[in-house]
């Protein structure tokens, strides 16, 4: 993981299904972690992370974190989506487009590079990778759906280095807070407003086929 990189914990999807997580009418919160190295496959509830969390240690920070606002689930066709390909352009892993004429499908980044001088023919099988000048595209979905919320701050805050910030439901009881995701974090906080930046994209992107 680098700085912003988030992991989704294993169990996230069969939550959802059970009906566990509710993102828009549920308390979801963010808690900061210390020396935390995420366990995505085996952690599932907030007990499993919080002997990590930084409460008890400087000022500005309440045990069990902040509660998100601004909470958002979107669905966005690919033909819609605003980013297009742009020519001779660098991308990162992750970056997301589309076609300058819209295919129906919108295309992830797994290779960073820079794109080539034309457009590249874009592949409409599932699983198909394109190549284009140094970067690489996979075909990723017919959609898009974000998982967002507005950036999490606290006021004042003071409590070290944090190493991750992880989201999870509150129910009050950590042995029941299920888990979302994980988020890899490493600025110092000294006393100012310590703010996390959410990707523009979303906290979550998912594809939809």
């Amino acid at each position: 993981m680098s700085e912003g990189d988030i992991t989704v914990y294993g169990n996230l999807l069969a939550h959802l299904w059970n009906g566990r997580i509710d993102w828009l009418n549920d308390t979801i919160k963010v808690a900061l972690l210390a020396g935390h190295t995420p366990a995505p496959d085996v952690d599932d509830y907030f007990d499993d992370v919080s002997a990590d969390e930084e409460s008890g240690t400087g000022t500005g920070y309440t045990a069990g974190g902040e509660t998100l606002t601004g909470k958002s689930v979107t669905y966005t066709p690919a033909n819609s989506f605003g980013t297009t390909w742009a020519a001779s352009t660098a991308y990162k892993v992750g970056d997301i487009v589309r076609p300058t004429t819209g295919n129906g499908y919108v295309y992830r980044c797994f290779v960073a590079g820079t794109t080539g001088a034309s457009e590249p023919t874009w592949s409409t099988t599932k699983g198909d990778n394109v190549a284009d000048g140094t970067a690489e595209w996979e075909v990723w979905g017919t959609g898009i759906l974000r998982v967002d919320c507005a950036d999490p701050s606290w006021a004042g805050l003071d409590v070290g280095t944090p190493s991750h910030a992880v989201f999870y439901k509150d129910t009050g009881a950590a042995a029941t807070s299920p888990l979302i995701c994980v988020m890899e974090i490493s600025t110092a906080s000294n006393g100012g407003n310590y703010t996390i930046a959410i990707d523009a994209l979303g906290l979550l992107t998912l594809a939809v086929n």
